[in-house]
């Protein structure tokens, strides 16, 4: 079986657009704390596993002063398994997944993010012919532009679904990878964080595509992707899409409405028969060697355009199942912020955050608690 970057998990980034990232504040240099669904917990079982770990790593011709140091405060995460079993990512709607992608509010900081790192960037562009706003989507997909890069212990989260076995072999050989990465002195242990499936830094490499394309592009002798400095991790982004056969200057893909295809790709209809209709190309392709989820690229692809100024989508999707567009569920949530509930961002998604503020605006007006969204409720808002 091939694996792409980020087999790991349906769609990695889908956990930072979910919510559902472990960590959530910005990384800095040291590694903070882990969030309190990812302590440690006792396992014997897991104790004798790590035993046979760390000699098959040193017959792999990993040192033992590695290993030693590597290991010394690994333990056995729950939450790791727990969020292995249960991948929220396969059930998000294409709809609700483009409107998180390309929110006004990521979009702003996109911008801003090409602003604040032209220089970088455009070296990145003529150096790997990747455009530039194409690396920043996708750090904007992947970390919400650094902002959410994980603060769980790799060796620990890779050790964990090792011993676990579901995937043991791949999460093994990622394990293993990560050692080698320590070996080789670009991070030490303590700094080694990620998400909870060991995907790491500010573009979420797994540790064998770290092995395989990352760079050095700042000089100092180490491809730290880990850092609050994006350098490494944005160069490192460019050369794996380059390596993977990125052609400079054509399009992922355009939205087609109201035309026939070119004939230049193929046809992809996210959505079903229902919302938009996709002629993708070449580099849409080479986009899902980075992560092969289809609401994934298009999401990179898309945010790209905004970045740039190309407009939204231009296909409706048609009211959900409580008879709301997504332009009345963001009125819904600009309504509940009005009044003082925080929905979080108004990006037209009703998630937890915005059913709590539904519940609680009901509550207080002494209204049938149903914390379900619709017309009704958006007319008072109003």
């Amino acid at each position: 079986m091939t694996y792409t970057r980020r087999f790991v998990t349906f769609a990695i980034a889908g956990l930072y657009l979910a919510g559902c990232q472990s960590g959530g504040a910005t990384q800095s240099a040291t590694r903070p704390a882990a969030s309190s669904a990812m302590r440690a917990a006792p396992n014997a079982a897991f104790d004798r596993w790590v035993v046979g770990a760390k000699a098959r790593a040193t017959a792999r011709g990993i040192s033992s002063a590695t290993v030693t140091r590597a290991f010394r405060n690994v333990g056995y995460l729950p939450g790791v398994v727990e969020r292995d079993r249960n991948q929220t990512e396969f059930v998000r709607s294409f709809e609700d997944y483009m409107a998180i992608a390309a929110s006004d509010d990521r979009i702003a900081k996109g911008r801003a993010m090409l602003r604040k790192h032209a220089g970088l960037l455009s070296q990145l562009q003529a150096k790997y012919g990747v455009e530039k706003e194409v690396i920043v989507a996708v750090w904007g997909l992947e970390s919400r532009y650094g902002e959410r890069r994980g603060d769980v212990p790799v060796i620990s989260a890779l050790s964990t679904l090792a011993f676990d076995g579901r995937r043991g072999k791949f999460f093994e050989g990622q394990l293993m990878a990560a050692l080698k990465i320590l070996e080789r002195g670009d991070v030490s242990a303590d700094r080694m964080t990620g998400s909870w499936a060991g995907a790491m830094g500010h573009t979420q490499f797994i540790p064998t595509s770290y092995l395989a394309y990352a760079v050095d592009f700042g000089g100092d002798g180490r491809r730290d992707i880990w850092s609050d400095d994006p350098t490494d991790a944005l160069a490192s982004t460019a050369a794996y899409l380059s390596r993977s056969g990125w052609k400079r200057g054509q399009r992922w893909g355009d939205e087609i409405t109201g035309r026939a295809p070119s004939g230049r790709g193929r046809v992809v209809k996210p959505a079903g028969d229902s919302g938009p209709v996709f002629e993708v190309y070449h580099n849409y392709g080479v986009l899902g060697r980075y992560n092969n989820a289809q609401k994934y690229i298009i999401g990179v692809g898309h945010l790209s355009d905004r970045l740039v100024g190309r407009p939204a989508l231009r296909a409706s999707f048609g009211p959900d199942e409580n008879g709301m567009t997504l332009a009345d569920r963001k009125a819904l949530q600009r309504g509940l912020t009005r009044a003082g509930y925080d929905v979080g961002e108004a990006d037209g998604v009703i998630g937890k955050k915005t059913l709590q503020a539904i519940e609680a605006f009901q509550r207080a007006r002494g209204l049938p608690v149903t914390g379900k969204p619709s017309q009704a409720l958006l007319t008072q808002l109003q």
